[in-house]
């Protein structure tokens, strides 16, 4: 018996399109990484390629780098040259803090962190902005005022409360035991 399958030849294209953005995405890496090491490079040596697609695909890369504020263009009459500003310099700090040798240990060590903050309205940007903080590191928010996480960050978090004096309004809590149901809500927060 033959089975014909259909295949909808939209989602084709929405997969090379989805394809073709990871490959631009994984050159304005590379490219991130390059800008770094140097104050200037070439435009020319970052495209010396002899693949027309490879070549295409990065001048895509460096137009999207500098229509994003990553990067800008120098003409110095011979040739271009191309440097980071200062938001590609954050860009490539975040870069190095999402790569794989990241210097904390993001597997689990059977450990839950949590943060519990009291700022009072008067305070509202500093709690806004420890809130932010809360989530780029990967805590998930249970109640209001309680985060929790399985990653290592309880020594950043500690730096954080010395610089800004929260004595009272910020405290830390490094556990192993949480109950069962509580444990199974977090697991179910932290896949999502």
């Amino acid at each position: 018996m033959i089975r014909y399958i259909y295949v909808n030849p939209t989602s084709l294209k929405l997969r090379g399109a989805k394809q073709k953005y990871m490959q631009n995405q994984d050159h304005s890496k590379k490219i991130l990484k390059k800008l770094a090491e140097k104050r200037a490079i070439s435009i020319e040596s970052l495209k010396d390629k002899e693949d027309k697609k490879e070549k295409y695909a990065l001048s895509r890369s460096l137009k999207n780098l500098v229509n994003s504020g990553f990067a800008r263009i120098h003409d110095s009459g011979n040739q271009d040259y191309i440097s980071l500003t200062k938001e590609g310099k954050k860009k490539v700090h975040s870069l190095n803090l999402e790569n794989e040798n990241t210097l904390v240990n993001t597997s689990w060590d059977g450990y839950w962190r949590m943060v519990l903050l009291d700022l009072p309205e008067t305070r509202k940007n500093e709690r806004e902005s420890l809130r932010y903080l809360l989530k780029k590191a990967g805590f998930v928010c249970l109640k209001n005022s309680v985060w929790i996480s399985p990653l290592p960050y309880e020594y950043l978090f500690e730096n954080i409360k010395k610089d800004l004096g929260l004595t009272t309004e910020m405290i830390i809590l490094t556990t192993n035991k949480i109950d069962a149901e509580t444990q199974k809500t977090i697991f179910e927060n932290f896949k999502n």
